[in-house]
């Protein structure tokens, strides 16, 4: 990181005739930046994940300079037609159109390419990188007591036109009391080796519901980082699914902040690589009051020398008595070079709660294998089966059908 990559960063800010505040900002969060650089395995939390020695060892002269030119497209075949949808569409990083049909509009608040000041989850030099390169910026509000009544579907194209960058873009959502929504983040990249960094904040108010699915399932040579922060106030819910497949490397990264009583948190994730993909998925689910209550399950399926990773901390603080907190991670690993690291957390301060965690791996069962031969399956047929059916568990945690259809269609089950 050279003094006049800092220069040309700085040089950009004031091309793009932004307030000399939110330059200062910038700034600041740049200097961040490059004094940590990428997070690597020195650093506990990516110790399974040295993300500097991925970028470097497969994307070189990285440009911080994203410079757009000309109108970069969408192939509009890779819209769903598998169900009605509202969409969000962004190339590039960059927005290219809102489009909510199916809602409506007075009852949702659209910002977008507005400033922001900060992001209070710093929690690593990722999230100072995002706070100081992101130009397309994104918030809606669901009001009061509106539930949308079709998914909202947030298209990430990536064209071939763009290579070895960092692509840097956020969006929060706010839902006001007694509101739901569906969100599905589908990745379609056909770019190549860029470094794709994306933050998502969401603030899940009294009674409210979030249904939050993000499904990276095509083939490319992608580095990604994905940062949720979830806040859930009293008696709301919010239920995630991530569908991790497509990407050479993808680390998902969900931060539940469960703020008030009877709220809740619900995660399920299949991780599902070949070849020498490394995909990750972490989780902090913090209990911060009493009656919340959270569950956790992933899935991984490693071929080849691909590497699997699930790190998830549950953490209850001494006010959250009755916490009821659950985490599960088992993986398949099918072939002798495939890695799965697991590290289960719990970080407990109060004394009236129920808390469990759990991590297993192995191979499948050659007996298993064996007995659906002898009734008449090819060994292909057979190892599909039981891979399947190991990984439909998670499937099922999906409560949107929709949703839960088009993954076992992705996946063809």
């Amino acid at each position: 990181m050279t003094l006049e990559l800092k220069n040309n960063i700085e040089k950009m800010f004031k091309e793009k005739k932004l307030p000399s505040e939110n330059i200062e900002f910038r700034k600041k969060q740049i200097d961040i930046f490059l004094t940590k650089g990428f997070p690597n395995k020195k650093i506990e939390e990516w110790k399974y994940s040295d993300l500097d020695h991925i970028i470097k060892q497969n994307i070189s002269n990285l440009n911080f300079e994203l410079k757009l030119t000309g109108d970069f497209n969408y192939n509009n075949s890779e819209i769903l037609n598998d169900f009605e949808h509202n969409k969000i569409i962004y190339v590039n990083g960059k927005i290219k159109n809102f489009d909510f049909p199916f809602e409506e509009r007075e009852n949702i608040e659209i910002n977008y390419n507005q400033d922001f000041k900060t992001s209070k989850n710093s929690i690593n030099s990722l999230i100072n990188l995002n706070n100081a390169l992101t130009f397309n910026y994104s918030k809606i509000r669901i009001l009061k007591n509106y539930n949308f009544k079709k998914p909202l579907v947030i298209y990430h194209f990536g064209t071939k036109d763009i290579n070895s960058s960092v692509i840097n873009f956020r969006s929060d959502f706010v839902l006001e009391e007694n509101s739901s929504l569906c969100v599905i983040n589908i990745f379609k990249n056909h770019s190549k080796n860029n470094f794709i960094n994306i933050n998502q904040q969401y603030k899940i108010s009294k009674n409210a519901n979030l249904k939050n699915y993000r499904i990276d399932s095509e083939l490319n040579s992608g580095i990604n980082y994905f940062f949720t922060n979830i806040d859930l106030e009293n008696n709301s819910n919010s239920e995630t699914f991530i569908y991790s497949a497509g990407s050479k490397f993808f680390r998902n990264e969900i931060n539940c902040n469960l703020n008030d009583k009877y709220s809740s948190a619900f995660i399920s994730g299949i991780i599902n690589l070949n070849e020498s993909q490394h995909h990750e998925i972490k989780t902090n689910i913090n209990h911060l009051s009493e009656n919340t209550k959270s569950y956790q399950l992933i899935k991984s399926v490693l071929n080849d020398s691909s590497k699997g990773v699930f790190q998830g901390k549950i953490f209850v603080d001494h006010k959250a008595q009755k916490t009821d907190g659950y985490q599960l991670s088992k993986s398949l690993l099918l072939d002798k070079d495939a890695e799965f690291d697991a590290k289960p957390e719990l970080e407990i301060y109060a004394d009236d709660v129920k808390c469990s965690h759990g991590s297993t791996s192995g191979n499948l069962d050659e007996n298993s294998i064996f007995y659906l031969m002898s009734r008449g399956l090819s060994y292909k047929q057979s190892k599909k089966l039981l891979v399947d059916g190991f990984l439909n568990d998670a499937i099922e945690k999906i409560t949107n059908q929709d949703v839960k259809k088009y993954i076992k269609k992705l996946m063809k089950i």
